[in-house]
């Protein structure tokens, strides 16, 4: 029986292999350029491959499961490329075992995957396999034509397009739309299709993504709720509790929080991305013991990659400050030092690094210099770049200020303007309050913060009540203008769409509203717990690739996307999705 080659490419096909067996590794090489691959990257260890995948753009990519006494896994790897979006929806990602039960293939279908391989397969077996899955991808190519031009509209509607009329890889389609109404904000559309995704096929990642567009939209006990439910289904769906957890956060159950984020980490304890969510959140608690311990270990591990969340090593200085660890901190500062070198021009690490090094002076007693330090850092208070993140470093190192006994005046009122900015939920009041702990007094004023906050709204929404709603949008745009508080202008915002056709000057307060928005910046909740809080679990990551033939090929735009698909079963796409509820497309975040 004749072999189906590659189909004819615009520019040479390239591979990357990852196994620590020298010979399974020659066996796929001399399969690949069997099947028309020219260009094969051949890695032995994880760490290598996530090297290579942060900074090429491969065709395929043939990766084994299990990797022994490593601690190391394939199914980890994946799941941390796809949370920082390294895998480009041109991309084919197959994991190759020797074992596999239904369980772990429909597992790994729905992080990820493209399929399994299962030891020992033949040329035409893997031929067969991988065409298929290149052939998904050619049918769902408009959908991502829109989505590299960020026409989201267009692509959100070609994607419900194909879900309503059954055209083939329906399911893929849904999943992806689903994630661009989350995107473009329309979360009861998104809600709706991943419920009706559930009455067809009761799909965990649709599940997953209606406690996602609950969260979205407010309704983070709802959330808990639908996950719990979920995880009472499947105990090991890693992504659930990631995305559990954040509802935790959100409604400022932290200890609860802490311990889904422990869970997670345990089901893959050499992920990046869930080590420093733990870490993370073990430091705001007040665990500083296994803040440093976790925290260190996402050091070790991935500084060097893109899924390093450079917030990891702030915390880490801070732990190390608290134990007197003069040699961890001076570790922080080398390893600050290497990151800026890459990344001079990065506002935010330079903000991170002066942090560091302002602790560092604390520590050496240099106490004129950190003082100039932070009066520095909180000229920029009221600045639009200026985010919650900021604002628990900075708060933080005014606690740590203020137990060291240095004179600081101020510190108390910076505490109280941040405390007005930020303190507009229980969650982030309670993470801001918990970040300067180590002066309790500092602690009391942010949560006093909030009470203020919900005072003014109270008075204001009371006007709205009593018949006065323009003076009820004028309130709180006033306090608004003082504290920017983000959660007085949702309200005016609110009150204003509401009575609109009551309120004479509703355009002039629109542009109010607009005005305060833009001095605002961007929203700061959920940064606290790492810059990839963002790139949701569950959700798809939409990225392309532009290359030439003589360059290595990488993602060119932050608007990038990639979905990718398979079933271990499937001879076609119809058939496919009919059959086999494990036929998954894959999974990464939106930016």
């Amino acid at each position: 029986m004749a072999t189906e080659k590659a189909p004819a490419a615009a520019q040479p096909l390239q591979a990357l292999i990852v196994d620590s067996n020298a010979t399974s590794r020659s066996i796929l090489v001399g399969q690949l350029r069997e099947y028309g691959v020219s260009r094969i990257v051949q890695c032995s260890r994880v760490q290598d491959a996530r090297s290579r995948l942060e900074h090429t753009v491969f065709d395929y990519v043939l990766c084994e499961q299990y990797f022994g006494e490593s601690g190391y896994s394939g199914q980890t790897l994946l799941d941390d490329l796809r949370r920082a979006q390294l895998l480009p929806f041109s991309t084919v990602f197959f994991m190759v075992t020797a074992e596999a039960s239904y369980a772990a293939v429909a597992e790994a279908a729905e992080s990820a995957l493209d399929g399994y391989l299962l030891k020992p397969f033949t040329p035409s077996a893997l031929f067969e396999r991988l065409s298929l899955a290149r052939l998904r991808k050619i049918h769902l190519k408009p959908i991502f034509d829109a989505i590299e031009a960020e026409e989201f509209e267009r692509a959100a509607g070609l994607c419900v397009e194909r879900f309503e009329t059954r055209q083939p890889y329906w399911l893929y389609a849904a999943r992806i739309g689903s994630e661009l109404l989350l995107r473009l904000g329309r979360h009861d559309e998104a809600r709706k299709l991943f419920e009706a995704v559930i009455a067809a096929r009761a799909l965990p990642w649709a599940k997953l993504g209606v406690a996602r567009a609950q969260i979205e939209s407010g309704q983070a006990a709802r959330a808990v709720t639908t996950l719990q439910g979920l995880i009472g289904e499947d105990a090991s769906f890693a992504d659930a509790y990631d995305v559990l957890g954040r509802a935790q956060v959100e409604l400022g159950n932290f200890a609860q929080a802490i311990e889904t984020y422990r869970t997670a980490s345990g089901l893959t304890p050499d992920s990046v991305v869930r080590l420093q969510k733990l870490g993370m959140m073990s430091y705001y608690m007040g665990d500083r013991a296994n803040a440093t311990k976790v925290l260190s270990r996402a050091v070790i591990l991935g500084i060097d990659s893109k899924l390093f969340d450079f917030q990891s090593l702030v915390l880490l200085t801070f732990a190390y400050f608290a134990e007197n660890d003069r040699k961890g901190i001076e570790r922080c500062m080398a390893d600050f030092g290497r990151i800026m070198e890459r990344h001079h021009s990065s506002a935010r690490v330079q903000r991170f690094a002066t942090v560091a090094n302002t602790l560092q002076l604390i520590q050496q007693r240099q106490f004129s210099q950190a003082v100039e330090a932070v009066r520095n850092m909180a000229r920029e208070i009221g600045a639009a770049s200026f985010d919650f993140e900021a604002a628990c470093n900075l708060a933080s190192l005014l606690a740590v200020l203020a137990v060291t006994s240095i004179e600081l005046s101020e510190g108390e009122a910076w505490v109280r303007t941040l405390g007005m900015r930020y303190a507009n939920t229980r969650g982030l009041t309670e993470l801001l309050a918990n970040a300067c702990n180590g002066h309790p007094p500092y602690s009391d004023i942010v949560r006093e913060s909030l009470l203020h906050i919900n005072k003014s709204a109270e008075l204001a929404m009371a006007k709205s009540l009593a018949g006065d709603p323009t003076g009820a949008v004028e309130q709180l745009l006033r306090e608004a203008d003082k504290t920017l508080n983000s959660k007085l202008v949702d309200m005016s915002q609110q009150v204003l769409l509401r009575q609109h056709a009551r309120i004479p000057t509703a355009d002039t307060l629109q542009g109010t509203i607009d005005a305060l928005r833009k001095r605002m910046g961007t929203a700061p909740t959920r940064a606290i717990l790492g810059q990839d809080s963002e790139r949701t679990p569950g959700g798809v990551a939409l990225r392309v690739r532009t290359a030439t033939d003589d360059a290595p090929r990488r993602p060119t735009s932050s608007a990038d996307a990639t979905a990718e698909d398979d079933s271990d079963l499937d001879t076609a796409p119809d058939a496919a999705e009919e059959k086999d509820p494990a036929a998954f497309l894959r999974l990464r975040p939106l930016p």
